[in-house]
């Protein structure tokens, strides 16, 4: 069930995340030296030692800056946090938060306490929620790494108009389609998210704007995979009609990622990395997409959509990712073929940079249709047809590009361009990627 991430990402990938996993190892356990102040708790299934026996018990008797330490064994609850500390469980293979019947296996809830700042989770497996398996809001400075998430999202059933999610908070907008996926960020800024398995929940990982902009975060060295009801990694701006104008996700980077196999229940379900307005307002802007293996999912490894006016999709880079084997969009996002990225804005997605990604076994490498120019420099297009297809009609720079062969596209072996507006030439007579 679980996924081995070993060599599943590019080499020069897996030396950057490994070195983020023993800083953020090296923080946590020096963290708990650094204080006179701070406290040792301890938690484990019979109580010896003077432990508790609940992660909860111990969360609500912890003085701020504390730190919890979870002895291996299966804890059938779920745990609210509402104080800055660490909560460490021993190992991700024998620490299970088994939350069948809550709500969420960890709530780090900043909506209910406000200012909440300087929280660590690590070390669980965290299974069976009724929706999230972690979720994160109105927080800052948190770091979820090195757990598996898997299963969670067990109250997603099916009506007649598709998937439903009934008794899902108020506050969780347009998530009945998947009980808001395996970890949920909103309204969280500057915190990380690194090398945790997210697999066989009904979405991976999002970061949404429902209860306030959630701006620059790390989700780096994570594996989604075979998630089935949407993306791998989502970031999302909604509509609260509490707030307008959204509040919006911005500044974020997702670096390092595997995400694989994600959205295939359904046509249209998810992508590799989806960055989505979804109403007039909505704003998703100056976000990074670089070095991630995105191969396999049920719509393109990158899918950028702003399918009204009046939104923001402007300013977010896609860089040196591996993507191959993914599908096609859908509706009015609709791409002929199975597709790498897809650029799609009704609202001009301006200030898009596409470079040094390895695009390959995709019936198209990039699809755009946005009234905004396009530019894709420095990639590899190693796709049997077409290498750029420019959808709309505003024009697409795909000049220095590798297009599978020297001549350029059309020649013999070579990805092709296709619509109006595109200009391929100068070509790459090597790949950038040697």
């Amino acid at each position: 069930m679980l996924e081995n991430t070993e060599g599943s990402l590019p080499a020069r990938a897996s030396v950057p995340v490994r070195r983020i996993l023993l800083a953020l190892g090296a923080i946590a356990i020096g963290g708990m030296f650094q204080s006179a102040a701070a406290a040792n708790l301890c938690v484990n299934r019979s109580g010896a030692s003077g432990c508790y026996t609940s992660i909860q018990a111990a969360v609500n008797s912890a003085a701020p800056g504390d730190v919890i330490q979870v002895a291996p064994g299966t804890y059938r609850e779920g745990v609210t946090i509402g104080k800055p500390l660490s909560l460490m469980g021993a190992n991700a293979s024998n620490t299970i938060i088994e939350a069948a019947g809550q709500p969420n296996g960890i709530n780090v809830d900043g909506l209910g306490n406000q200012n909440l700042a300087n929280v660590v989770v690590t070390g669980f497996t965290i299974r069976n929620a009724k929706y999230e398996g972690i979720v994160i809001t109105n927080a800052s400075d948190v770091t979820v790494w090195g757990n598996v998430i898997v299963n969670n999202n067990r109250s997603l059933g099916f009506g007649s108009n598709g998937p439903v999610c009934p008794g899902i908070p108020s506050w969780e907008t347009a998530e009945d389609f998947d009980c808001g996926e395996g970890i949920h960020l909103s309204g969280v800024d500057h915190s990380t998210v690194v090398g945790n398995q997210v697999v066989h929940n009904a979405g991976g990982i999002l970061l949404s704007d429902d209860t306030g902009a959630t701006h620059d975060n790390l989700i780096t060295g994570n594996t989604t995979a075979n998630n089935p009801y949407d993306c791998g990694i989502t970031l999302a701006s909604h509509v609260n009609l509490q707030q307008l104008p959204p509040f919006g996700v911005y500044h974020n980077t997702i670096s390092d990622n595997e995400s694989s196999r994600n959205g295939l229940a359904v046509e249209g379900a998810g992508a590799g990395v989806g960055i989505f307005d979804s109403a007039p307002g909505t704003q998703n802007y100056g976000n990074v997409v670089i070095h991630n293996r995105l191969v396999g999912n049920g719509l393109p490894g990158v899918t950028m959509h702003s399918h009204t006016p009046h939104q923001n999709l402007t300013d977010n880079v896609i860089l040196g990712n591996y993507i191959a084997g993914n599908g096609a969009d859908t509706e009015d996002a609709f791409t002929p073929f199975p597709t790498g990225i897809n650029v799609y804005g009704v609202s001009a997605a301006s200030g898009t940079v596409i470079s040094q990604n390895i695009i390959k076994d995709e019936g198209i490498g990039i699809a755009v249709k946005t009234p905004a120019p396009i530019t894709a420099h420095l990639n590899d297009l190693l796709v049997k047809g077409i290498g750029v297809d420019n959808l709309g009609r505003n024009p697409a720079d795909a000049t220095e590009n590798w297009w599978g062969c020297t001549s350029g596209p059309g020649g013999n072996g070579c990805a092709t361009a296709d619509g109006p507006g595109v200009t391929a030439r100068p070509v790459l007579r090597q790949p950038f990627h040697q």
